[in-house]
C-alpha cells in the first residue's frame, strides 16, 4: 500500500511539474474586436445543453469572428433543442447546426467528437467528466471543461493522466473555475503571492447560498423510467453525478483556497456534514464545514450551506502576517487591509467570457493553455473535504488521492439498475 502510494503520489507531482510552466505563464486577454478575423473557421461542439453549456456556447461563438456552433449532444432531446433555440436567437449567424449534428443518447458525446469540430465545451453533469475529457484529448480537439472535474478519486487519476496526454499534444483546455478569470481577483492574488500580506497563515471561504435544487418525491416518477433517467433529469441530487454540493459549488471556494497557497494542496482534513431539510430521493448532504490543513501548519477553513431562509455568504478572507486580503464573490470588489492596504480599481469584464476569450485567442496564438493540474488539484481537495464529512475521519492527501472508492457505475445502459446509497452517517460510513 505504501508503494502504491508513493507511486500515485509521484505520477501526480510529475504531471503537477510538466504543466507548470503553463500555470505559471501570463494569460492572455484579447479584445474580441482584434480577433483574427482571417484566420480559419473554428467549428464549436457543445456536450450538455443545460444552462452552464448553453451559456458556455454563448460566450464561446462571441469570443472569436471566426467561430461556428456545428453540433450539439446531449441524452435528452428537448434539452439540446431548447439550448438550440436560445443559441439561434444569441447568434444567428454563427450557429450553424444541421440535424444531422444533433446528438442525443449516452454515446452522443463520441458522436460529437468525431463531427469534425475543433474546439469541445464539455457540461454535462461532472460524473462524466473523465471520460468525456479522455475521449475529447484523445480525438486532438482543444477543450472548454466546466468545473468540476470528476466526481471520485478514480476520475481524478483518470484526469490527471488525460491532462498530461494534452500538453503533449499542444492543445488547450481551460477549466471552468472562472473566478481565476476574473480581472479584478487576478489583481488580488497578484498582490499577495507577491508578499502584500505577508505569509499566508489561514484562509476562510464560505458557499452559504439558497436551497440545493429540489428533488421531486419518488410518487412523482414516470412509471417505467429508469433509475438512470430519474437521476440524470435530478442530477444534482446524487453524489456519483454532481460531486455533492461541496464538490460541485463549494468548489469554487476551495479555488479561492487553493489559490492563496500558490496551488499547493492540503495535507489533510477532518469535516462536518450532514443533511438538515428532509429529501425523499437522492443522497447529498446540504451542508458542509471543512478544516483543511497545508504544509507549515497553515489552514483553511470552509463553509458551505444550501438552505433556504439563512443568510448568504460566497467570500474567503486571506490572513497574512501583514494584512488580510479578502475576495467577496459576485459584485463585491476585493481589497487588502494592512500594511500594503489596496482596493481594486480596474475592469472587470464578464469572468465567463473572459474564459473564452482567452481559450480562443491560445488557439489562434498556438500557445496552449492549460489549466488541467489545478484542475484536477481543487477538484481532490473538494472530494477529500467530502469525504472527511462523509466518514468523519481525517482524511490525508495520499488517502483521497488512492482511494479506491468509484462512484460512477461502469457500462451504463438505460436499463442499468442503479440503487440509491443511503445518506453517509459520519463514524459509521467506511472511507475506501
Amino acid at each position: 500500500m505504501a508503494e502504491q502510494i508513493a507511486t500515485t503520489r509521484r505520477q501526480f507531482l510529475k504531471t503537477s511539474a510538466l504543466l507548470g510552466s503553463a500555470l505559471l505563464a501570463p494569460n492572455i486577454l484579447p479584445s474580441r474586436a482584434n480577433a483574427a478575423e482571417d484566420g480559419p473557421v473554428l467549428k464549436v461542439g457543445l456536450v450538455g445543453c443545460g444552462g452552464r453549456g448553453t451559456g458556455a456556447a454563448g460566450e464561446a461563438l462571441a469570443a472569436d469572428k471566426n467561430v461556428v456552433l456545428t453540433a450539439l449532444a446531449d441524452v435528452f432531446e428537448e434539452k439540446l433543442m431548447a439550448s438550440l433555440e436560445i443559441l439561434r436567437q444569441q447568434a444567428p449567424a454563427k450557429v450553424k447546426v444541421e440535424p444531422d449534428h444533433c446528438f442525443v443518447g449516452l454515446d452522443a458525446y463520441q458522436k460529437l467528437i468525431d463531427s469534425g469540430v475543433d474546439v469541445v465545451l464539455l457540461a454535462t453533469p461532472p460524473g462524466f467528466r473523465p471520460v468525456h475529457l479522455k475521449a475529447a484529448v484523445a480525438a486532438g480537439k482543444h477543450i472548454f471543461c466546466e468545473k468540476p472535474v470528476a466526481t471520485d478519486a478514480p476520475g481524478v487519476r483518470s484526469v490527471l493522466e488525460t491532462v498530461a496526454e494534452a500538453q503533449k499534444k499542444k492543445l488547450s483546455l481551460v477549466a471552468g473555475f472562472c473566478w481565476r478569470y476574473n480581472l479584478a481577483e487576478r489583481a488580488l492574488y497578484e498582490r499577495v503571492h507577491a508578499g502584500d500580506i505577508g505569509d499566508v497563515r489561514a484562509v476562510y471561504g464560505t458557499y452559504y447560498t439558497g436551497a440545493v435544487r429540489s428533488m421531486p418525491p419518488a410518487s412523482e416518477r414516470p412509471a417505467g423510467m429508469s433509475d438512470l433517467e430519474w437521476q440524470l433529469r435530478n442530477w444534482y441530487n446524487f453524489n456519483w453525478l454532481s460531486g455533492d454540493s461541496l464538490v460541485e459549488q463549494a468548489v469554487h471556494a476551495v479555488d479561492w483556497m487553493l489559490w492563496a497557497f500558490k496551488d499547493q494542496h492540503p495535507e489533510k482534513a477532518v469535516a462536518v456534514g450532514g443533511r438538515q431539510i428532509p429529501s425523499e430521493g437522492g443522497n447529498i448532504f446540504d451542508h458542509f464545514e471543512v478544516n483543511y490543513e497545508f504544509s507549515g501548519g497553515a489552514r483553511g477553513f470552509l463553509g458551505s450551506r444550501q438552505q433556504a431562509g439563512c443568510a448568504n455568504d460566497n467570500s474567503a478572507t486571506i490572513f497574512g502576517t501583514k494584512g488580510d486580503g479578502r475576495v467577496l464573490g459576485f459584485g463585491g470588489v476585493p481589497w487588502i487591509k494592512g500594511e500594503k492596504p489596496w482596493n481594486y480599481q480596474g475592469p472587470r469584464p464578464n469572468m465567463f467570457q473572459v474564459e473564452h476569450d482567452e481559450l480562443f485567442a491560445s488557439i489562434r496564438s498556438g500557445q496552449p493553455i492549460n489549466n488541467g493540474a489545478r484542475m484536477a488539484n481543487t477538484t481532490l481537495a473538494a472530494i477529500m473535504g467530502r469525504m472527511a464529512a462523509y466518514t468523519g475521519q481525517e482524511i490525508t492527501w495520499d488517502m483521497a488521492l488512492n482511494s479506491k472508492e468509484s462512484l460512477v457505475p461502469d457500462k451504463l445502459t438505460w436499463k442499468t439498475p442503479i440503487p440509491v446509497p443511503s445518506w453517509a452517517m459520519p463514524g459509521k460510513t467506511k472511507f475506501v
